[in-house]
Order: structure tokens, then sequence, then C-alpha cells
């Protein structure tokens, strides 16, 4: 009697790969930015910037005053075009959609949402932590928000090379063209919010680790 094919345990995995569904993609989608946003929401109040094009429409916002939600969806636009060639039409339309959502949060919120105060510490702690969540989440069903995070994606995928070590050298270039805007205190702690953020995502976002799409 002949054997059972066995999966190659560093191609394929030792069991039938998971589909999400669209409704699986949804909840994702709002739960992830929801998530992103509300850190989003403390690091603004607390005067922090972060990496990425969202690092670079706080450090924008700062300088100019514009609309932060208006500033995240447009400095997005010219990565939506790496997407479409590199991640395909799926990924970049789930990774519009994500941006878009976020965009919105991030404008609504502080409304729906009043801080009559927040320990600096507190903001830095809980706000890299909650934004690494909810990247996990979104990378998890083949979304990102868009920029260097679909770079960074890619870089994994094709390369091999980890997520949150790639995304944390660029967010560490922008924290530092951010230091007009951002007093040395609130520096020092965007650095710790953005090593836990990517932190969160080193540790649990690997290669192989989750296999649904």
């Amino acid at each position: 009697m002949s054997r059972p094919p066995t999966a190659n345990p560093d191609t394929e995995p030792p069991f039938p790969v998971a589909r999400h569904t669209w409704f699986d993609d949804a909840q994702a989608l709002l739960t992830g930015t929801l998530i992103v946003a509300l850190g989003l929401v403390l690091f603004r109040q607390a005067g922090f910037v972060t990496g990425g094009t969202v690092g670079l429409a706080f450090v924008l916002h700062y300088a100019t005053g514009w609309s932060f939600g208006a500033l995240v969806f447009a400095i997005n636009l010219p990565f939506y075009a790496l997407a479409w060639v590199r991640m395909g039409r799926a990924f970049t339309l789930k990774t519009v959609l994500a941006v878009g959502l976020l965009a919105a949060f991030a404008e609504v919120i502080p409304h729906w949402l009043v801080i009559g105060q927040l320990n600096a510490v507190f903001a830095a702690i809980a706000g890299g932590l909650l934004i690494g969540v909810g990247f996990i989440i979104l990378f998890r069903h083949r979304a990102s928000l868009g920029g260097f995070n679909t770079l960074v994606l890619w870089l994994q995928e094709r390369y091999g090379w980890r997520a949150g070590v790639v995304q944390l050298g660029i967010d560490s270039a922008i924290l530092l063209a951010a230091t007009p805007w951002v007093g040395p205190l609130q520096l020092v702690l965007s650095v710790l919010a953005a090593g836990l953020m990517n932190l969160t995502l080193a540790i649990n976002h690997k290669p192989g680790r989750y296999v649904a799409y």
C-alpha cells in the first residue's frame, strides 16, 4: 500500500490552507483600522510621531495644521501602483479601503472619545501595542495601510526579510525627520512606541506562521 504524500514543512502547510471569506476580510479591515486609529489618537493627543506614511502625515499635520486624515489618504496615493504590481488587485483594493477607513476613523474618533488627561508613557506603550496588533490583523488578511507597509510586506514575501525589522529601520529615519516639531521627550517616547509596535510585528507576524489567506 502506498503512503499518502507528505507536505514539505518548508514550503507547504501540513493541512489544507483556509481561505478568508469576504465577511472575514470586511470585519478584519474594520477591526484592524479601528485599533490602529485608537493608537494614533493616543499618539496625536500626546504629541508623538510614528513611522511610515502615517508618520509623514503626522509631520505635515504638525507643521501645517492640515487635516491628518486627509494627509494619510493623500500620501498613500503613489504607493497603490506598487501594491497593484507587486501584491495584486485584491491586496490593493483591500489596502485602499483600509487607508480610507483609517483616515475616516482618525478624524471622527476625537469627536467620539474626548481625552481629558493622558499620561505620555502610557500613550507610548498602549498606542504602540495597539498599532502593532492592528497591523497584524490587516497583514493576516492580505491588506495593509499602504505606503511603506506595502513595500515591507513585499520584501518579506519575496526575500523573507522580517517585516518588523525592516519597518523599524524606515520608522527610525522618519522619527529623526520629525525633530523640528516634536520635543525631546515626545521623540524618545515615540521611539519607544515604534519599538513596541515593531516588536509586536516581529514576534507575531513571521513567514509561514499564519496560513489562512
